[in-house]
């Protein structure tokens, strides 16, 4: 709270342009930046406040074991009795996510459709927003279950040594995941299409042969039918990667760029980009730049990495849970006196118990963060991509409305890329070269 409310005091009263950055940025720029993270800041705390009440509403009278009993209630109608937990959890897990769905409803509506549409970024339609509200929930629900269902029978016939074997089950199960997503569940969602052949297709090939990245494929994504905010990213395992850009990265790309023809009526309406910004994304060298420093993570190791970080935490996780799973107090604790589920187990451990511990992991995650990104930009920089990412980096900074003033506090435990300041000032002196 003390950090999210000096992240609001920076701005409220930063309304000038600072001294350093009358170069990089108009005041016409920094004030809309500076109303759009006061909003997003305000709306952070008061959905924060509201999840907090909730959870803590829901542990008071007692929710979990309510919801657990409804649960067998309706399995023991299907003709599952208690002895059928397995299937009594699904129950439980479909209902208890089909209620945080709900309550999160309100939130991601005003999100999408007040704040973000306020300021310039949201090209939804209601329509579109619901048809994806739900494609999400029912294509999540076809993973959740199935996995949940294979871990608690893994838990259950594992033996004293379950935890190794729950943890190999979810370790194949991440990496499948990272896998199959651009392939097969992203595009459920969005389109995406090869990047046509030309001068930047031909140079982002260039480039990943010049440092050994096995690229495969290099596609554009329409992230301009949801949202303005741009990215791009790497996938794939070995010898198979892609890079996927959003066309909201590329200039000469993003249907934000275009007009619609006139009397054009091709496209339905749910997916109409509404064009409110004019001249989003990078030009070509520096869509290169951004593209070198993604690669930077891959080529210094980042990912792998992070992924050996992450299964670290995962083992270590699953052995403490198998530690404290036979403490009937901790069950006792959240109402269940009579019976000790596993899949509540795993909920009160890994949500509760562990909570203390996944802040000051997330802390030390995003300084990490924060380290890789000052690497990738090196690596970049060695590119000689140094002067292409300094303007692409305020160029992104502007389309996204990032505000690059930030209290020091706040920002080293929230934010997992560096202040934009702090990049361009490490990009400098090789800009100026």
């Amino acid at each position: 709270m003390v950090g999210a409310a000096s992240g609001r005091r920076v701005y409220r009263t930063t309304t000038h342009v600072p001294q350093e950055l009358g170069q990089i940025m108009d005041s016409e720029t920094f004030e809309k930046s500076r109303l759009y993270q006061l909003d997003k800041s305000t709306f952070s705390f008061w959905s924060g406040l509201y999840s907090e009440v909730e959870g803590t509403m829901i542990l008071l009278c007692g929710g979990i074991p309510f919801l657990w009993k409804l649960s067998g209630q309706i399995s023991g109608r299907a003709g599952f009795g208690p002895e059928y937990e397995i299937v009594q959890s699904l129950v439980f897990l479909l209902l208890a996510t089909l209620f945080s769905a709900l309550t999160g409803l309100p939130w991601s509506l005003y999100n999408t459709f007040v704040i973000e549409e306020k300021h310039g970024f949201n090209q939804q339609t209601l329509g579109f927003f619901f048809k994806d509200a739900i494609k999400k929930f029912v294509v999540t629900q076809c993973i959740l279950l199935p996995v949940t269902s294979l871990l608690l029978y893994i838990i259950k016939i594992g033996g004293d040594y379950f935890f190794i074997y729950a943890w190999l089950f979810t370790l194949v199960v991440s990496l499948v995941l990272v896998t199959i997503y651009a392939d097969y569940i992203a595009p459920l969602f969005d389109k995406f299409i090869p990047l046509p052949e030309g001068e930047l297709k031909q140079q982002i090939e260039t480039m990943a042969k010049s440092i050994d990245f096995p690229l495969t494929k290099v596609y554009v994504v329409e992230g301009s039918k949801r949202s303005s905010h741009s990215n791009a990213y790497f996938y794939g395992f070995f010898k198979n990667k892609r890079i996927v850009l959003f066309d909201t990265l590329l200039e000469d790309y993003s249907a934000l760029n275009k007009e619609p023809a006139e009397g054009e009526d091709g496209e339905s309406e749910e997916t109409k980009s509404k064009t409110k910004n004019k001249k989003q994304g990078c030009k070509n060298e520096e869509v290169l730049a951004v593209l070198g420093h993604e690669l930077g993570h891959w080529k210094l190791g980042h990912t792998v990495k992070n992924i050996i970080i992450s299964q670290m935490n995962s083992f270590l996780c699953f052995f403490l849970f198998a530690v404290l799973i036979g403490q009937k107090e901790l069950f006792a604790a959240f109402g269940f006196y009579d019976t000790q589920p596993t899949l509540i187990g795993l909920m009160i451990i890994f949500q509760f118990i562990f909570s203390p511990y996944n802040e000051v992991l997330s802390f030390c995650l995003t300084v990490l963060s924060r380290r890789f990104e000052f690497q990738a930009d090196a690596f970049a920089k060695e590119l000689g991509k140094a002067k292409d990412l300094y303007s692409a980096l305020i160029k992104l900074n502007k389309d996204n409305l990032g505000f690059p003033v930030s209290d020091w506090i706040f920002s080293m435990w929230h934010y997992s890329h560096p202040p934009l300041l702090e990049r361009l000032q490490a990009l400098k002196d090789a800009k100026q070269e």
